[in-house]
């Protein structure tokens, strides 16, 4: 069995119920959570889309690091250690560009701009946190 990591639960949960923010400030970085933990899903990333909405977060894990050939639009890339500790942050990474860092776990790539919106900066700590359930619902 692997280790656990920051991004367990969503491989235990759906990634709807959970957002990802910045601990300590408790800064929402995204709602929309796209895993992308397996070959496929990974491989295929953002290709063919013309942007990603703000707020969404296509998480590859794990991975150190990504391309942007094929892409169509600018993105940031925020990289993750296994505990969620930003190890490094590339803001509105253009087409054809390969990116890593070491000691990354996951890569988490966003909207251009979001990084700032937010005020990420390395060193800080990503977690998920569940969504309450709105009790109206069944």
């Amino acid at each position: 069995m692997p280790a656990p990591h920051f991004l367990t639960p969503l491989l235990k949960g759906r990634a709807g119920d959970y957002s990802l923010t910045i601990r300590g400030r408790e800064e929402v970085l995204a709602t929309a959570l796209e895993p992308a933990f397996d070959s496929k899903t990974r491989n295929r990333g953002l290709l063919g889309r013309d942007q990603l909405a703000q707020g969404h977060a296509l998480i590859i894990a794990p991975s150190n690091s990504v391309h942007t050939f094929g892409m169509r639009f600018a993105i940031d890339l925020i990289y993750a250690a296994r505990d969620g500790r930003v190890v490094k942050v590339r803001a509105a990474v253009p087409r054809s560009r390969v990116s890593f860092a070491f000691g990354a776990f996951a890569v988490i790539e966003m909207a251009a701009g979001s990084a700032e919106k937010a005020g990420l900066r390395t060193g800080d700590t990503l977690v998920l946190r569940a969504h309450l359930k709105d009790s109206r619902r069944s």
